[in-house]
């Protein structure tokens, strides 16, 4: 198995962060329609740097797994630094570069993004 594989199969079976804050500071839906793979991110904050993130959803392992990895990476850093937030970065962690399912694994992502330019219109 690769280690792509078995990233993505850890993080299925045992995803962290899963489930709902009670009062976040950013609430954010992104799905994606080709395939049906839902993800909402919610992220509470202090001084403009997160404390807590959490996800819920539906969908493929693939999304799912890179929403659990998601939250761990940016649990205690600042928003500026998640504007930064390359693509890459995220499909680093899941263990390399996925060629095929990109949306997929991408979902959460572009979630937080979604979140971070709503609550700066704020």
């Amino acid at each position: 198995m690769s280690p792509y594989e078995e990233v993505i199969l850890e993080h299925w079976r045992n995803p962290r962060n899963k489930g709902r804050l009670e009062r976040p500071d950013i609430d954010v839906v992104e799905a994606n329609p080709l395939c049906g793979d839902v993800v909402r991110l919610q992220l509470a904050l202090k001084d403009g740097v997160v404390t807590e993130a959490r996800f819920d959803g539906r969908g493929c392992a693939i999304s799912q797994a890179a929403a659990s990895l998601l939250t761990e990476m940016i649990k205690g850093k600042a928003l500026p630094e998640l504007k930064e937030m390359k693509d890459e970065e995220l499909l680093s962690a899941l263990g390399g570069v996925i060629k095929t399912r990109l949306s997929c694994a991408l979902l959460p992502l572009r979630a937080l993004r979604k979140g971070l330019s709503e609550s700066g219109k704020r």
